[in-house]
């Protein structure tokens, strides 16, 4: 499959870091299907091609895994109510998934769920376009 946002995310680390990209920042597509294998994930789940070319792409990159909220590591990516959860924000009042059923859109909507009421709600964004926007907002200089 074609590359989707595979070089946009990797320019985030100069855009927000001042930095040069290296291959370091992200994972290999042979690391991250191990790191998916040691996953507690359903049988046969994968990730939507906007959410593999990220974690390609600065997966390891702590700077931006952790600027704002806090993007679960491949390992520890989990599906719950539904959802393949993949974002938490640090007092863990809500989480960021995409629906199971979605997960073969190669960039599907995003949805958020308030962990007190277990409501999900839509975020009206692509994956990539909330990604690429979660990191505008947690860099943009006050």
């Amino acid at each position: 499959m074609a590359e989707m946002l595979l070089e946009k995310y990797k320019g985030l680390v100069a855009k927000h870091l001042d930095d040069r990209w290296t291959p370091q920042e992200g994972y290999t597509a042979e690391e991250l299907a191990d790191q998916l294998a040691a996953a507690d994930l359903p049988a046969g789940t994968s990730l939507p091609l906007a959410l593999e070319e990220f974690y390609r792409a600065v997966g390891r990159c702590e700077e931006l895994m952790e600027a704002h909220c806090f993007f679960f590591d491949p390992d520890e990516l989990i599906v719950e109510d539904g959802h393949l959860l993949f974002l938490e924000d640090e007092e863990e009042q809500f989480a960021w998934g995409v629906p199971v059923e979605a997960l073969d859109v190669p960039d599907p909507l995003v949805r958020r769920r308030a962990n007190s009421t277990g409501a999900w709600h839509d975020e009206d964004a692509t994956v990539g376009e909330f990604i690429l926007d979660l990191l505008d907002f947690s860099f943009e200089e006050e």
